[in-house]
């Protein structure tokens, strides 16, 4: 049985017209799933009995549960249970703009940064996409808020389970769903080339970032195993090719690791590596965690990076810290306690 929330709006407009001959039944459908948030079909009232009966026999309303959640100062970390036992967490984070969530798009992750707390856990399965809707509904369910913006950079590489993930956008961004439009969500990859490739011919205005966190293959390959599959002489010329493709800012994410990647030097490799692409580079102050020998890189040292890159002409920010004492930060999140 398929549940619904995995259905597409054009995927149910063909079940209705096949089963009923109306393709509206799907937009009527949508509004009650999305718009009203009613899950139980018997109180969807202007759906005749029979179709009410027949949906029931065909589709899952089911749900992937709260299990814990926890709260720091403008964040709130959530542990889901799937129905298979397995477990996720995602973030929400309230801003002066807006109100994002970072979804988590697979169960552990294979990609291996030796930095990441989501990679200590190998990936145990992909999730489906509406394994992932349902983190923006059951928490906006539970802050009363509606969520502006959407990042898929929490447990997972999005782009190791590209078809699911396109399928979530694709439900997420329909004027008759949650309606979150295409320049509020973003997709987050530690640069797996296919899939960056598979991207640019979508066409959905979303967002790329790009895992980068080192300016040279000798410190990409020590921190990030998938450097040595996809290194940087292929990845930026793809990066490039992207932006020619889709005319759309590349935002680099690159986090600061004391004594590793955040030299003076490697700020000038950086410069080097990206300078002339219309980017965006988000510096992130390490987030310890007991599992993990990384440090953060001292305060003095990070100001130094971002005036280096800043008086180079990169447009550059230092992310502002969220969650931290909830392990809700970034590379902080893995699967409850395992």
């Amino acid at each position: 049985m398929r549940n619904i929330y995995d259905m597409t709006k054009e995927e149910l407009e063909e079940y209705f017209i096949k089963e009923e001959g109306k393709k509206f039944r799907a937009t009527q459908i949508y509004e009650y799933l999305y718009k009203k948030r009613i899950d139980d079909v018997e109180k969807m009232t202007n759906i005749s009995k029979e179709s009410r009966k027949k949906i029931k026999e065909n589709f899952s309303f089911d749900k992937i549960k709260l299990l814990v959640k926890q709260e720091d100062k403008l964040v709130k970390k959530y542990l889901f249970e799937l129905e298979d036992k397995e477990s996720i967490e995602s973030v929400v984070m309230f801003h002066d703009y807006g109100t994002s969530i970072c979804v988590s798009s697979q169960v552990g992750c294979n990609m291996g940064c030796r930095f990441c707390e989501s990679g200590r856990l190998k990936k145990r399965r992909n999730l489906k996409a509406y394994e992932m809707v349902e983190q923006i509904l059951l928490i906006e369910k539970d802050i009363q808020k509606r969520i502006s913006h959407v990042v898929i950079m929490g447990i997972g590489e999005p782009f190791d389970n590209y078809d699911n993930v396109m399928r979530f956008i694709k439900i997420i961004n329909t004027g008759k769903g949650i309606d979150i439009g295409s320049r509020h969500i973003t997709v987050s990859t530690c640069g797996i080339i296919p899939g960056i490739e598979k991207f640019m011919n979508e066409p959905y205005q979303v967002n790329l970032a790009i895992s980068l966190h080192a300016p040279t293959n000798e410190i990409r390959n020590q921190i990030m195993p998938i450097n040595k599959a996809y290194p940087l002489e292929k990845l930026i010329p793809t990066v490039k090719k992207y932006f020619s493709k889709t005319n759309r800012r590349i935002t680099f994410e690159y986090i600061l690791l004391r004594n590793i990647n955040d030299h003076e030097e490697d700020a000038y490799n950086l410069v080097k590596l990206i300078k002339g692409i219309n980017c965006y580079v988000n510096l992130i102050p390490y987030n310890e965690t007991e599992n993990i020998i990384y440090k953060r890189s001292k305060s003095v040292q990070i100001t130094k990076f971002y005036d280096i890159l800043k008086k180079n002409g990169i447009n550059v920010t230092i992310r502002k810290e969220f969650g931290s004492k909830v392990d809700a930060a970034c590379g902080q999140l893995r699967a409850g306690n395992k």
